[in-house]
């Protein structure tokens, strides 16, 4: 049964999506908000073609160098669920300004420096551009008019795919033609520029859920998330088994259950577990965990694949050629992100998901093929690219109709928490199973199937997942009225 909430007491009476935008904010929000989007893929993507260099670069150990992408997937996981509740409590164009600063004095930092600590440091404070997406997908949907909302999330949504596709070739292009400082000057003139832009064309917006910042969820959740992405991320190089890593794990599960618990007694929770619990709600979180897992692979995998000597199973490219080869993955995702929004307002968002889910498996069965003609690598990947636009594409109107307008940043911060688990995830399993391959060095072209079939199985959970999706909810409706099933 679906019912309609009455808006929240807190929200305007006239919300300002339901009035024509401001002059500045029609003109400039959207592209604004979307090149944010990628740029904040783009700088947690850069590290990973010159990750193999940075011991040279800065004379640590493989170890240490390793933590350079940790942190920064491990800060982005923590702060996008507290800087969602920061939004929504006390502006969400301040804490995106918010994340602008921090990401740009990371780049800055890197630009000036090949000590490790600091590089780790100015990594993590990348980090928080993870809550651009969310947060700049709530302002979206408080300032646009009612009609372009659904176009403008979708592409919103679907900018960390597009910017990690830009990302490879960009910093793979700097670091072959250039010092590597080069590519962080870059990006913090970059971060500049978005910053003032934001600062001067984007308002703030006067939807606020107020009551009180829960710091002890904030720092329960810090801890469990910790407690749980390091082993994952460190896994393969301190051993499974080993104490620390399933230590960890179990310290892991107790203070999940221990910040739950203090979440449903708190009256101003840091995360609304009871809306959580919703299956409006529930079911997009549990897609975007797995759909997180079964995009990152047709990256990380591919690129592996491109670059590994011929013999086996390589192709022997360059790290240039290998980013070059995964462009037209960006070129996929921007026109179906489109394609995905029609097919919803159309069909309803329980039939983009699945037509995403199928393209995924296409994707995957694809690229379990060993010893295909590089064309098809790329078609691959274009296939499964495709899948990945549809599901992200959808995945924020899921939440938007199902939350109040005041938890919004705060609830798409969970959604986008869970693709980083399971981006996370993916990149851990994919280290383990190639490093079990390896003949001479070497993953075998068995090890790569085996990567890709496992991908290829999240992507059925997708689909099924999928299945218990409501069936009826084409945009009939405003998208501005949250609906509760």
């Amino acid at each position: 049964m679906t019912i309609s909430l009455p808006r929240p007491l807190s929200a305007l009476a006239d919300h300002p999506g339901a009035q024509p935008a401001s002059a500045n904010g029609s003109r400039y929000l959207f592209p604004i908000l979307a090149f944010a989007g990628v740029f904040q893929a783009v700088l947690q993507t850069v590290m990973v073609p010159l990750l193999p260099s940075m011991p040279t670069f800065t004379g640590a150990s493989q170890t240490s160098v390793s933590w350079l992408i940790t942190t920064t997937l491990l800060v982005g996981a923590v702060v996008t669920p507290i800087f969602g509740r920061l939004a929504d409590m006390f502006g969400k164009k301040r804490m995106l300004l918010v994340a602008f600063v921090f990401m740009t004095i990371g780049a800055l930092i890197c630009a000036v420096t090949s000590d490790i600590a600091f590089l780790i440091f100015a990594r993590g404070l990348q980090g928080a551009g993870a809550a651009v997406i969310p947060v700049g997908i709530s302002i979206l949907r408080d300032e646009l008019p009612r009609e372009k909302v659904h176009g403008a999330i979708a592409m919103m949504s679907s900018t960390l795919g597009i910017g990690t596709a830009l990302g490879l070739p960009f910093a793979a292009s700097v670091a072959e033609y250039s010092n590597w400082h080069v590519l962080f000057w870059v990006i913090a003139g970059i971060g500049l520029a978005v910053t003032l832009a934001a600062a001067l064309f984007i308002r703030e917006s006067e939807v606020r859920s107020g009551g009180r910042f829960d710091g002890t969820g904030a720092v329960g959740l810090t801890a469990a998330l910790v407690c749980l992405l390091v082993p994952i991320t460190q896994g393969s190089s301190w051993g499974w088994g080993s104490p620390a890593v399933l230590g960890m794990f179990g310290s892991s599960v107790f203070l999940f259950a221990l910040w739950g618990y203090q979440q449903l007694r708190n009256r101003n929770p840091l995360v609304d577990l009871r809306v959580s619990a919703r299956r409006s709600v529930l079911l997009p979180h549990v897609t975007a965990l797995l759909v997180g897992f079964a995009f990152y692979g047709n990256a990380l995998i591919t690129t592996q694949l491109l670059q590994a000597p011929r013999g086996d199973a390589g192709y022997g490219l360059t790290i240039l050629q290998a980013a070059v080869c995964q462009l037209p993955t960006s070129l996929s995702m921007i026109v179906f992100a489109q394609v995905g929004a029609r097919v919803s307002e159309r069909y309803g968002s329980k039939v983009t998901i699945l037509s995403g889910a199928i393209c995924l498996v296409i994707g995957y069965v694809l690229h379990t093929v060993p010893h295909k003609e590089l064309w098809l690598v790329i078609a691959a990947l274009g296939v499964a690219a495709i899948g990945t636009a549809l599901v992200y594409s959808t995945l924020p109107m899921l939440i938007v109709r199902a939350v109040p307008s005041t938890q919004m940043a705060a609830a798409n911060g969970v959604n986008v928490l869970l693709r980083t688990m399971g981006t996370t995830m993916c990149s851990a399993v994919v280290a383990t199973v190639l490093a079990a391959s390896m003949v001479g060095g070497v993953a075998s072209a068995a090890g790569f199937s085996i990567a890709y079939g496992v991908c290829a199985v999240l992507a059925v959970l997708v689909f099924a997942v999928s299945l218990a999706l409501p069936g009826h909810d084409r945009a009939k409706k405003s998208p501005m009225e949250p609906l509760v099933t």
